[in-house]
């Protein structure tokens, strides 16, 4: 997906929401569980069918498939199949936060790009300009750097000063200089919502893909405050406050009310 089509997606949707499908198979519904070959693509498709008419874009966490082996991964790849054959305006962001030399990061590359057909990859940019540029040779296809998380243990190094400025501008800076606002996105945790006015002096034209609302208490009023631009600019992630609305049969009605309520709140920003 090119940069103009997804800022069409989100100007015409009046929405900018991300919903992150991290499967549990502790927090699953039991009945999904008991009744189905395959419990995690049910989750997942019952997730997007119910949340799709809120959101642009669709981001599953590879750990929450790794983890199970190969049926997990069997059900990821079922997952990215069906977004893409049903909702193929959907922006796809494979969670991965891959990041090593060269060549590893060429197959890195891919492995979601072309096999699993993922539109964007997240990036951890630590090892410098060769784990990042080969996921930039894809055309219509994003590498979305780590920039600055919502975790408390980002403040260890990205809050670091160098030269007396923090760390992660520097690294938000140098990334932005290997690619361009069409095919490079920045993560940037809600959590550091004030944070995000001095980023964006650095890439006023970037997207920026934002986790932490929702059960990581980020705000999204200071998030558009700091982080809206001209195109909307904005990708705004919420998983469990919205996938684990319910562990009932209703999960997927109750998904759906959650999103909603994120989009129409959007909408205000828009």
């Amino acid at each position: 997906m090119n940069r103009n089509e997804l800022i069409n997606q989100i100007h015409s949707k009046k929405t900018f929401l991300c919903v992150g499908l991290d499967p549990d198979t502790s927090k699953i519904p039991e009945f999904l569980l008991e009744n189905e070959e395959d419990p995690i693509y049910e989750f997942n498709k019952q997730l997007v069918d119910a949340t799709a008419p809120y959101c642009v874009s669709f981001k599953p966490n590879n750990a929450f498939y790794e983890a199970y082996g190969l049926s997990g991964i069997t059900s990821l790849e079922k997952t990215i199949k069906y977004i893409k054959t049903n909702y193929p305006d959907h922006f796809l962001i494979a969670d991965a936060k891959r990041g090593d030399i060269g060549n590893t990061s060429s197959m890195y590359a891919q492995a979601f790009f072309k096999r699993l057909n993922a539109d964007a990859i997240t990036i951890a940019p630590y090892m410098g300009s060769d784990s990042v540029k080969p996921f930039l040779q894809h055309e219509n296809k994003w590498a979305i750097v780590l920039g600055l998380t919502s975790n408390e243990g980002s403040a260890d190094f990205q809050q670091l000063k160098i030269n007396n400025r923090e760390l992660y501008l520097h690294v938000i800076e140098t990334c932005a200089k290997w690619g361009t606002k069409d095919n490079m996105m920045f993560v940037v945790g809600a959590t550091k919502a004030q944070m995000l006015a001095e980023i964006r002096n650095i890439i006023p034209d970037h997207f920026l893909l934002v986790p932490g609302i929702g059960a990581q208490g980020g705000s999204l009023k200071e998030v558009c405050q700091y982080g809206l631009n001209k195109d909307g600019g904005l990708l705004v992630n919420s998983s469990r406050a919205i996938i684990y609305a319910s562990k009932g049969e209703d999960f997927a009605e109750r998904a759906a009310e959650e999103a909603r309520k994120v989009a129409l709140e959007m909408k205000e920003y828009i």
